[in-house]
């Protein structure tokens, strides 16, 4: 695989080729031909001594060939090339110098592994050169016997350990005549702990001081061979360009196949740490019958009552109470390369997931009323306030426990004097520009265009309301919400019909996904829940008027349905009333927020994507190249979810309803992830050729959706045109096999339980294959940066990265086309900040300007250092 240049971590290592390469190959030719190269001028020659070069002109590119007389080389070269090719038919008359500089992150498990014995033995290997051995792999066949060619290969010695722990090897190898071109690096650690290489970069000079050099991007955890598993070999390979799987170069072919068999596993066995195996299983771990019965709970997927996706196989052994469930003991398995890094993991620990609300809330509620008897949340707005203004007093050091957990943002600083702990909480930006916001009608309509949760308000196109429960069950169908009320409210202006014509009204429909499950929750110790309907009417000025809010209550065999309608008024008492469906509803679209538009539709949704693309497209293939900056982290972080947030007694599921299968049943469907389609399901846009993105917008100043499609369609531009090169017309398409079965597996695996619905689109043209792409780099990046980024702005105060672009998402291959077309995707990403900028500066833009308003950055894609409310990042991290 190739790239313009090296990993930003590591390129003031080595020197790096230039990124206006269209395609850099080392090429060692038979018999005279020693090397050749196709790149633009000015060239970098690769030869021995004794050579000419000729320049000629060949589909566009200028193709520099270096010519050499075949001549003898030193007697230690003539060794080395026997002992590297292993062939007798290649005479050791000429070779080419070819060095190879490996970069390894040092981590810090690594410097503590530094004082085992066993160091002392990693040590004298790396005295004597025997710590790192690298194989050059040909891509051509043995012309006479069609098999593969013997590696040329050399152990690295340690040249260099700088201060920012990073290590550099180096290897020389002799390339005889005839070997081709180089198209991979199979590379062994002989030391006794595993090692992270970061980049491979191949020099070949032509005796004259030119130099041509190959990197190969790798950030891959390699293996120590004394631990690998029998039978496992103990080798990985790292490739040097991108090839589509039918014009694989004949000596890469069985190497590409035995990486994906590797990769793919045999679905057996509990997996190891270690491991790089990707396989399915369904979500059977997120209950925890063996400790508690109260915490069983159903597997979710595999079953018409519980649809839902994959995830990630560990192979851990079944509960012993219930055998459908995975145990909860250990570590929750990612395979070794979707793990943290370190200093991901750092931030991870500090500021992330593992979250103080389920142990620094109850704590600070207990320094602060002193009374958990009560278990009553927050006495008074008094209380919550000091929170952010004096913090909360820490038990001990001995009941410190809970610190291990904490959520985004929610912690600023511990800090330390004598004789107490403070923990002081940051406050939520809303809070900082007007902090009575979150009171106002205003705002509440407001949020749900430009707020953390700008997926679930909808155009309302019929009326009256109505259920599509059993009324058997849940009650009459017809929503308690009059035209009469609603024209009242809207002060007479329009009738009900002529504003459902005009497309001025819309809600907010919390009423049939959560009415099954109000009596549960409602079963809860101090705890209450409806189903709710909110009704908000656009008015001339482009914002929203909050006009009514209904709540119900479903029938139980001890009581009646109760349903009631709430408005805005001055009467003290309907005021509070009205404040406090408001915080229901609230409540409501937390739930949603977090459980179906956050977890849902990104994290869950795609990690079928990330297993079904490593078992199924090669790591040389383009898509794969494509997509794998979108999936970093992605599993490891819903691998803590699921023992953390969402599994029996998590932080979510005791905060959130549990509806998320019903959810997945009833609303997750692949062709409406776009963002044009999931407008238009809405109603909250209609196709139009002749605006903007090809779409009206049915609220003009909608910010998630204004923005969201400027970065939509620099998404799109930048796809179209990375498929162009690789796939010229609709049969290159349908015949990649690896793209086929990856499709195939994310539908009937990854997906398994709505494998057989009709609108999964086809990938049979370059046209359907940019637009799926385009889609899941769309919710992995710029969905996921939408409805995570802004969660403390928004929803710190409770009664109210690498990003896109940068250099982890640029190609690995240095074909001149795809290297345009980014650098085209990132100009185009930068002009959209500002853009952006101008927007929330344009007081005609009421949604995301004016005081006491936050300015609408969740779709600016860049960010500066820290936790900013901005930037998408390229996967689904936090």
């Amino acid at each position: 695989m190739l790239r313009p240049q090296l990993n930003p971590s590591s390129s003031h290592h080595h020197t790096t080729t230039t990124s206006s390469s269209s395609s850099t190959q080392l090429y060692f030719a038979s018999s005279s031909c020693i090397a050749s190269l196709r790149r633009p001028s000015p060239p970098s020659l690769i030869a021995g001594a004794g050579c000419r070069t000729t320049r000629r002109r060949q589909q566009g590119r200028q193709r520099v060939v270096v010519r050499c007389a075949s001549s003898s080389a030193a007697s230690s070269a003539s060794e080395a090339a026997r002992r590297g090719t292993g062939s007798s038919d290649m005479a050791p008359a000429a070779v080419v110098k070819v060095k190879a500089v490996a970069t390894i992150k040092v981590t810090v498990e690594g410097l503590l592994n530094s004082l085992r014995p066993s160091k002392a033995i990693d040590n004298i290997r790396d005295l004597i050169g025997r710590s790192l051995f690298l194989e050059l792999v040909s891509s051509e066949l043995e012309a006479k016997t069609g098999k593969k060619k013997a590696t040329v290969h050399s152990y690295a010695h340690k040249v260099d350990d700088d201060d920012h722990g990073v290590v550099t090897y180096e290897a020389d190898f002799d390339v005889p005549t005839g070997f081709g071109p180089i198209g991979a690096v199979v590379v062994t650690n002989e030391l006794g702990q595993e090692m992270f290489l970061e980049d491979l970069n191949l020099t070949a000079g032509d005796g004259a001081g030119n130099s041509t050099v190959l990197p190969i991007r790798c950030n891959s955890w390699v293996q120590p061979k004394s631990s690998i598993d029998e039978g496992t070999p103990g080798k990985r390979i790292f490739f040097a360009k991108a090839y589509l799987p039918g014009q694989t170069p004949a000596g890469l072919r069985s190497y590409r196949e035995e990486d994906l068999k590797q990769k793919r596993g045999n679905g057996a066995g509990q997996r190891e740490a270690d491991d790089r195996v990707y396989d399915y299983d369904v979500y059977n771990d997120l209950g925890n019958p063996d400790s508690n019965g109260d915490l069983a709970r159903p597997v979710l997927g595999g079953s018409k009552q519980f649809p839902y996706p994959r995830r990630c196989r560990t192979g851990r052994p079944p509960s012993k109470k219930d055998p459908k469930s995975e145990t909860r003991k250990g570590n929750v398995y990612v395979p070794r390369d979707e793990e943290f890094s370190e200093v991901k993991n750092a931030q991870f620990l500090l500021k992330t997931l593992q979250s103080v609300l389920h142990a620094a809330v109850p704590a600070a509620q207990s320094a602060l009323i002193d009374n958990l008897s009560l278990n009553l949340p927050f006495p008074s707005f008094f209380v919550i306030d000091k929170l952010f203004e004096d913090g909360v007093e820490l038990p001990g050091v001995e009941k410190l426990g809970f610190l291990h957990s904490i959520v985004p943002r929610l912690l600023e600083l511990l800090r330390d004097s004598p004789g107490d702990k403070i923990l002081l909480f940051d406050t939520p930006a809303n809070v900082q520009k007007d902090k009575f916001a979150w009171l106002r009608d205003e705002e509440f309509a407001r949020e749900t265009l430009a707020g953390i949760n700008p997926y679930a308000i909808e155009l309302v196109r019929e009326f009256p309301l109505k259920s599509k429960l059993d009324p058997a069950v849940y009650g009459p169908a017809e929503s308690a919400i009059t035209a009469d009320l609603l024209e009242e409210q809207m002060r007479r202006v329009m009738t009900v019909e002529e504003a459902i014509s005009q497309k001025r009204l819309f809600m907010l429909d919390f009423h049939d996904l959560f009415l099954p499950y109000v009596h549960k929750i409602r079963s809860l110790k101090h705890t209450t829940m409806y189903g709710s309907r909110t009704i908000f009417f656009l008015t001339d000025d482009g914002t929203l008027r909050l006009l009514a809010i209904e709540l119900t209550r479903p029938a139980s065999p001890s009581q009646p349905q109760w349903r009631q309608v709430f408005t805005p008024s001055t009467d003290t008492t309907k005021s509070w009333l009205w404040r406090m469906a408001k915080a229901h509803v609230r409540a409501h679209d937390a739930g949603h927020h977090e459980l179906i538009t956050h977890w849902l539709r990104t994290h869950c949704a795609v990690e079928p994507y990330i297993i079904a693309a490593n078992r199924q497209l090669s790591e040389m293939h383009p898509i794969y190249q494509l997509l794998h900056p979108h999936f970093r982290y992605t599993m490891r972080i819903n691998a803590l979810a699921r023992s953390r947030l969402i599994s029996a007694a998590g932080i979510i599921e005791l905060s959130f309803s549990p509806q998320n299968s019903v959810a997945y049943d009833k609303l997750w469907r692949f062709d409406m992830e776009a963002l044009p389609a999931d407008l238009v399901r809405r109603g909250m846009a209609e196709e139009d050729p002749t605006a903007e993105h090809g779409l009206r917008l049915a609220i003009e100043d909608y910010p998630f959706a204004n923005d969201g499609l400027l970065i939509w369609d620099a998404i799109k531009t930048w796809v179209q045109a990375y498929v162009a090169r690789f796939y010229p017309d609709a049969a290159s398409v349908a015949g990649d096999e690896e793209l086929q079965a990856f499709w195939t597996e994310v539908r009937t695996k990854g997906h398994g339980d709505k494998k057989d619905a009709p609108w999964w689109p086809k990938l049979d043209s370059p046209e359907s294959l940019a637009h799926t792409l385009t889609t899941i780099v769309w919710v992995a990046a710029a969905h996921h940066a939408a409805v995570n980024f802004g969660q403390y702005d928004f929803g710190g105060y409770f009664p109210n990265r690498e990003y896109l672009g940068g250099e982890q998402t640029r190609p690995w291959n240095s074909d001149a086309a795809v290297q345009a077309a980014y650098a085209g995707f990132t100009a185009r990403l930068k002009e959209i900040e500002g853009v952006i900028d101008g927007r929330n500066k344009d007081r005609k833009l009421k949604n995301r300007c004016g005081a006491g308003i936050l300015p609408y950055q969740l779709m600016k894609p860049f960010s500066d250092a820290g936790v900013t409310g901005m930037g998408i990042p390229n996967s689904t991290s936090i």
